[in-house]
């Protein structure tokens, strides 16, 4: 019987062979090539880049969120997030706001502008996911989270992520 099973599904059954976790290798790498190109494409021509697509992103998500917590989660330095930043910021993107108790915490926000390329930029890769998740069914979707989550080193990425539920 496991003989008539994908290389990737024995996985779930065996310990994979080194050959089962080069093929979930590729899998993922022709994955993430898809699911990203069509933002890339988008972005591109705004002079933007994945830097500022994951800024965007995360900016999206947690509004209000600083400089601080957004170097947490992307780990990148300052000084690759300030100009980043700094380009969203000028082109109308993200807005930056003092803290209410602490005015040395910057805060972010999407700008309207800023969600309406948001949602542009995500559009495809929802629509992606979606039907990808609608083709494989509630088993496969929570088994494909355990497998991302797992490969995940920082628990406060896990924390942050359960949090925005």
């Amino acid at each position: 019987m496991a003989g008539s099973l994908s290389p990737v599904a024995r996985i779930l059954d065996e310990v994979p062979s080194d050959d089962d976790v080069r093929r979930a290798m590729e899998l993922f790498f022709f994955a993430y090539r898809d699911f990203i190109a069509e933002p890339d494409n988008l972005l591109t021509a705004l002079n933007f880049g994945r830097a500022h697509h994951r800024v965007i992103h995360f900016v999206g998500r947690n509004p209000g969120i600083t400089v601080n917590e957004l170097l947490a989660i992307l780990k990148i330095t300052k000084q690759s997030l300030g100009r980043v930043l700094s380009q969203l910021i000028r082109d109308g993107i993200v807005r930056q706001d003092p803290g209410a108790r602490d005015k040395r915490h910057r805060h972010l926000t999407l700008t309207d502008k800023g969600r309406e390329l948001e949602l542009s930029v995500s559009a495809d890769q929802r629509k992606r996911i979606s039907e990808a998740f609608s083709d494989v069914g509630p088993d496969a979707v929570a088994g494909f989270e355990r497998v991302l989550r797992r490969m995940i080193n920082d628990p406060d990425d896990i924390a942050r992520l359960d949090r925005s539920r």
